[in-house]
């Protein structure tokens, strides 16, 4: 299956998906909750797709891309691997408009994803304990017309974070809780590391993991209708 980088062209199967419940590319039960909440009708399909770039350990950024702006290149980062998710799901969804996204955080010349471990979740807050970090969410909705697939719209929101300073008896304790393992940057601001954070600037559901806010725009731009898309949800797919 080809893939087109193309502005989508309007054929009758891509206006009829523009009125049908949206696919969630993620495993995440977090944006899952938010889509949940915005009201948005959804079914999850997990994309089997491997980021290509590694972020688990941190990597200097400019060996990523030759970008030396940090956000820059963690955005680029977070979009490619958003386009991945999307684009294959897309391929085995035809006929509907699916979402991919992707969050890591930035710090310095480093991109933070999910930790590998506990020694790994310490490193990542020691790293973040009384300074100022980028939390990146890249969008990418993506349709198929069953041979190939198109990138329809994409776009990154960023956030700042300002964690307090920490000393590592809290570290430990906040790693102990399990909760770091899964969260890009091994934190979970919607939960117990919601302690950890002095302030933020910018959109909080970003730092969650779906600025949903950005995302009912980049849908209302292609035409994508709410409540055709509500109407015609089979009970089997509301969430």
């Amino acid at each position: 299956m080809s893939i087109s980088t193309g502005p989508v062209r309007p054929p009758t199967d891509f206006q009829e998906a523009l009125s049908k419940p949206l696919i969630l590319a993620s495993a995440s039960p977090r944006r899952r909750d938010i889509m949940r909440q915005a009201g948005l009708p959804f079914v999850v399909r997990t994309s089997a797709a491997e980021q290509e770039l590694d972020t688990a350990t941190g990597r200097q950024t400019q060996d990523a891309s030759g970008i030396d702006t940090a956000d820059n290149t963690a955005a680029c980062f977070a979009l490619k691997a958003a386009r991945l998710k999307a684009v294959d799901v897309a391929g085995d969804c035809p006929g509907r408009l699916v979402i991919g996204a992707d969050t890591v955080v930035s710090v310095d010349s480093y991109l933070l994803g999910k930790p590998i471990d506990d020694s790994d979740a310490v490193r990542m807050l020691r790293l973040l304990s009384g300074r100022s970090h980028q939390v990146i969410t890249a969008l990418v909705i993506a349709y198929s017309d069953g041979s190939t697939v198109r990138l329809a719209s994409e776009d990154y929101v960023t956030s700042v974070v300002v964690f307090r300073p920490l000393n590592d008896r809290e570290i430990y304790q906040y790693v102990e809780s399990g909760e770091p393992m899964d969260k890009a940057g091994a934190y979970a601001i919607q939960g117990l590391g919601g302690s950890l954070v002095d302030r933020i600037e910018g959109s909080y559901l970003n730092i969650v993991g779906l600025p949903v806010d950005k995302l009912v725009a980049m849908l209302h731009t292609l035409g994508w209708s709410l409540q055709e898309a509500k109407e015609s949800q089979p009970s089997d797919e509301v969430h």
